[in-house]
């Protein structure tokens, strides 16, 4: 395997554009000297957390972590939780590796993979305590829509993949897509929204702003979290 180039299945439409951005040297280094340590592979199948870390800890994943400044930002915050990162773009992949590395971050490993594919080969079921989903791609032309990544199916997905109590989290700073996710979570059979039906939450204290947040501001953009708990199936 390539170890710079994404892991992915066949199909038929997908929710991102692995785009042939530059990387640097750096960043390209980082995949020798650090790859070994924070990587992971979605051939090699289903993870046990417990033996990757070697601890029991919850565990976060976050999907699309771009150039993976706020997620290094929340590793670096909550030491007592284990993250996996999920990205198809090797630039920010390169990047989040190196820093973790220099850092000596014991609590992150990576995918350079369609999330899909990760969340349905190699994550368990009911052991997740948080999604994390922070800017997808919003494809804002409506006859793109189709390829978000908000979707019933995929709701569904990563409700099998939650502990009972875990949370879906998501955040955009396009309104239509806000609406969409609204939508699509409300009436997603196992999901209770945290703050009430209908409703936004506040950013909580976890989420670190971002540049995405910033560029929403500068166009004149709000920005929209919503949090969803996994309701106990026995409830």
């Amino acid at each position: 395997m390539d170890i710079i180039r994404p892991e992915y299945r066949k199909k038929s439409i997908r929710s991102y554009v692995v785009r042939a951005g530059r990387m640097t040297e750096g960043q390209r280094s980082a995949f020798e000297r650090c790859w070994p340590t924070y990587g992971l592979q979605l051939d090699d199948g289903p993870i046990n957390p417990e033996h990757i870390f070697g601890r029991t800890a919850p565990l976060v994943i976050e999907i699309g972590f771009g150039m993976g400044d706020s997620l290094l930002e929340m590793v670096q915050a909550e030491p007592e939780t284990d993250f996996i990162g999920i990205e198809v773009h090797p630039p920010g992949v390169g990047r989040l590796i190196n820093e973790a590395k220099l850092l000596a971050l014991p609590n992150l490993r990576v995918y350079l993979a369609d999330a899909n594919d990760v969340l349905k080969e190699c994550i368990g079921d009911n052991t997740l305590q948080r999604l994390q989903l922070y800017f997808p791609d919003p494809w804002h032309k409506k006859k793109h829509n189709k390829r978000r990544i908000v979707q019933p199916e995929f709701v569904q997905l990563i409700r099998v993949k939650l502990a009972p109590g875990g949370v879906l989290h998501m955040a955009t700073d396009w309104q239509h897509y806000a609406e969409q996710m609204l939508e699509v979570l409300d009436e997603a059979p196992g999901f209770e929204n945290c703050v009430g039906p209908q409703q936004y939450s506040p950013r909580p204290d976890y989420r670190p702003l971002t540049k995405f947040e910033k560029r929403g501001e500068r166009l004149g953009h709000g920005v929209w979290d919503l949090l969803y708990r996994k309701l106990d199936e026995k409830m």
